[in-house]
């Protein structure tokens, strides 16, 4: 379905760098409200076979403790190394897996699962095989499940990076960020090139089927060299996917981004600059700019779903997976049963209180409308296939596209105008020169943005 390259554009990107959602959901989780709890989560948890459509369940996991800190860090996390600790929060993971298990007993077929964090891998692969055991045990995984983990390269080595494949484990993901040691020391997560490369392989050789690695352009310290030879170590590895993420600077926010000085930042100019380089780099590599700050091979999962218009964005960021329901474990993750979407305590006394009474540990949420749904559909759409049938979205929601949507059209001219968008013969378009400032084509959706226009709270598109 995506055939044509990506043609980035910086004066462009420039001209639409302003703060927006990422929309791994719609609406997007500022906009979750505590009047949706655990009723209302069971509610629809019971009616979610109801009917012809029947959906198979995804797993996230939440595993919030790291050895150490790293500045740049925006994660829900706890810097720990109180075994005690972490070892009751496994106890209560455990106690929220049987209650999801209980609610879910209809039916507990797994297709996916997700275990990001903070640092999966500060607990051992021992460790981690119960916790495995512990899930597989209620649910039923698919063989042919996809089935991924979050590593943080340091605190592995090639045994464990076998013992995760040999747990079940069959896509991971490696932060790495920079290789640029002044960097590393600036954002403080030292971190060892040659043992990093090495675990890398070791997962190749292990056999998984998916290897992907983060990157963030725009850390402190950050020169168009030393980040062009980070990229040049990291394309030397050849994995699958490589995740490009833009460092948002939020020390207002986030306590740890205060130890980041402002004076080490790369400029605006030179961070687009990072952003166009690591582009030309990969794409010049083979890889397909896949949107956001996702590339894949060709060959890859991604970019075969992206082809095929399978594709779709969810709270990882882009999934080749199929429809399916959402069960998020853990503090503040994030689940999505039929038509909602619902958030766990976010603080670990407040979760651990609720399993206490044998409740679910939904802090907040939201039912969508009929509104949402179709929202969700249009921006899905843009964001995932960089295209939209009008005529689909009229057969599917018994609107009139063009009437229903008049303002954001208008609004869209803009785009239209710069090339960015084509609207004709029944579809938007979105042209190689306006895929780098999707997130903005898709904001014109946004009927909450519409309403109050509050975009403040989001990080920046570049």
């Amino acid at each position: 379905m995506i055939s044509a390259p990506t043609a980035f554009d910086s004066s462009l990107v420039s001209r639409f760098d302003r703060s927006g959602p990422r929309y791994t959901s719609y609406p997007t989780a500022d906009r979750f409200v505590e009047a949706f709890g655990p009723e209302q989560y069971r509610t629809w948890a019971e009616r979610r076979n109801i009917g012809a459509v029947q959906r198979p369940l995804a797993l996230y996991l939440h595993l919030p403790f790291c050895r150490d800190i790293c500045f740049y860090c925006a994660c829900n996390k706890f810097v720990t190394r109180d075994a005690g600790k972490t070892a009751r929060y496994l106890d209560y993971l455990g106690n929220e897996i049987d209650i999801q298990a209980a609610l879910f007993h209809d039916d507990l077929r797994v297709t996916q699962m997700h275990w990001g964090g903070g640092t999966p891998t500060f607990y051992d692969t021992e460790t981690l095989h119960k916790l495995w055991a512990r899930i597989a045990g209620p649910f039923q995984l698919a063989a042919d499940g996809d089935y991924s983990i979050e590593v943080d390269p340091r605190t592995v080595d090639a045994p464990a990076v076998r013992a995760l494949r040999k747990i079940g484990f069959n896509r991971v993901s490696f932060g790495i960020q920079d290789f640029e040691p002044s960097v590393q020391v600036a954002v403080h997560r030292l971190q060892s090139a040659e043992r990093t490369l090495g675990v890398i392989e070791a997962a190749r050789d292990a056999g998984f089927a998916s290897i992907n690695i983060d990157l963030i352009y725009g850390l402190p310290k950050q020169t168009l060299m030393t980040f062009n030879a980070t990229l040049a170590r990291v394309l030397a590895t050849r994995p699958h996917r490589i995740a490009l993420y833009n460092y948002a600077h939020l020390p207002h926010r986030f306590k740890a981004q205060r130890r980041i000085y402002d004076r080490d930042l790369p400029s605006p100019e030179t961070k687009l600059k990072l952003l166009g380089l690591a582009v030309k780099r990969l794409t010049g590599a083979g890889y397909v700019y896949i949107g956001m700050d996702h590339f894949a091979l060709p060959e890859d999962a991604l970019a075969v779903a992206q082809r095929q218009g399978r594709l779709r964005r969810d709270f990882q960021g882009y999934s080749a997976g199929g429809e399916a329901d959402l069960i998020g474990f853990g503090v503040s993750a994030i689940g999505s049963v039929g038509p909602t979407y619902s958030q766990n305590q976010r603080a670990l006394p407040d979760y651990y209180d609720r399993l206490d009474r044998g409740e679910l540990p939904i802090m907040r949420g939201i039912e969508l409308s009929a509104d949402d749904l179709l929202r969700r559909h249009v921006i899905q759409s843009l964001m995932c296939n960089f295209a939209l049938s009008k005529e689909a979205v009229e057969i599917a929601y018994l609107i009139d596209f063009d009437l229903y949507f008049a303002a954001e059209l208008a609004d869209l001219r803009e785009f239209e105008a710069l090339e960015l968008i084509v609207n004709e013969d029944g579809w938007l378009t979105v042209t190689p020169r306006g895929r780098f400032v999707i997130r903005n084509i898709a904001m014109a959706f946004d009927r909450y943005l519409r309403r109050d226009r509050e975009v403040r709270r989001y990080s920046r598109v570049i």
